[in-house]
């Protein structure tokens, strides 16, 4: 569910996004936003690039592939959220 919520976070509200806007904004700390922004990196749904203008920030940054994925994922929800025709229910 933490990556979830990360993942809606970073999609879903403007930039930039930090570590440590994200652990304020969740109410989660640092080392566990730092985790799941692993996974998260792993599956390549966000990156992690260091702030030009302070290497201590971390941004957190979007990527096709979790674009992708959301995009599908809502595709899905909508497809089973609609009501099921006639012809479909009896056939």
């Amino acid at each position: 569910m933490r990556q979830w919520a990360i993942l809606m976070t970073v999609y879903l509200n403007p930039g930039p996004h930090t570590v440590r806007a994200l652990a304020r904004d969740l109410k989660v700390p640092k080392p566990a936003i730092s985790r799941a922004l692993d996974a998260l990196s792993i599956l390549r749904f966000v990156r992690r690039v260091r702030d030009e203008k302070d290497r201590r920030i971390v941004l957190v940054q979007k990527t096709p592939e979790g674009a992708i994925y959301l995009d599908r994922f809502a595709q899905l929800v909508d497809d089973r959220s609609a009501p099921p025709t006639r012809g479909a229910l009896y056939g």
